[in-house]
Order: C-alpha cells, then structure tokens, then sequence
C-alpha cells in the first residue's frame, strides 16, 4: 500500500512541477506584465544593496527618471534587489 501511494504522489509532483513550467513559459511567450511594451537595451546594471530608481539615474547621467523607467518598464522603484539587472543604456520602443 505504501509503494502505491508513494508512486501516486510522485506523479502528482510530476504533473505540478510541469504545469508550472508550462505556465512559467506562456508567461515568457506572451509578455504577461509588458502590455507589449518592449525595449532595446545597450547596457545593463546589477543594482547593488541600497540603490534606487533616483540614485541609478544620477550614477549614469541618464536624462530623467521617466525616460529611466521607460527601458525599465517592469521596474518597481519601491523593490530593488540585489544583483537586479536594470537597464542603463537603451531605447524604448512605444
């Protein structure tokens, strides 16, 4: 008896470890939380412990914090982590 139930939830691990890699890639696919807004970036950043959306524009002289947030659109200022690649050099495509 335990064998079976041990086979049945190895199983039901499987299908939930592949359901969420299905999912994980649909995501990617499809741009979920772009609104098919994309960017081309020339250079990146690991942002460091302490660093912020304001602090990140002044170390690279770029030219505002919207323009900052518009190669960045999936940025939230409020939740920097470290090693966090944000892009400090690029293009935004409307």
């Amino acid at each position: 008896m335990a064998k079976s139930s041990n086979k049945m939830a190895l199983a039901l691990n499987l299908i939930l470890v592949i359901s969420l890699m299905i999912s994980i890639s649909e995501c990617k696919k499809h741009g979920v939380g772009t609104d098919g807004f994309d960017a081309d970036c020339n250079s990146v950043y690991g942002a460091e412990f302490g660093d912020s959306c304001n602090s990140v524009v002044e170390k690279f002289g770029l030219s505002s914090l919207d323009f900052f947030l518009s190669i960045n659109p999936n940025c939230n200022c409020d939740a920097f982590f470290e090693g966090q690649w944000l892009c400090v050099d690029g293009n935004p495509n409307e």
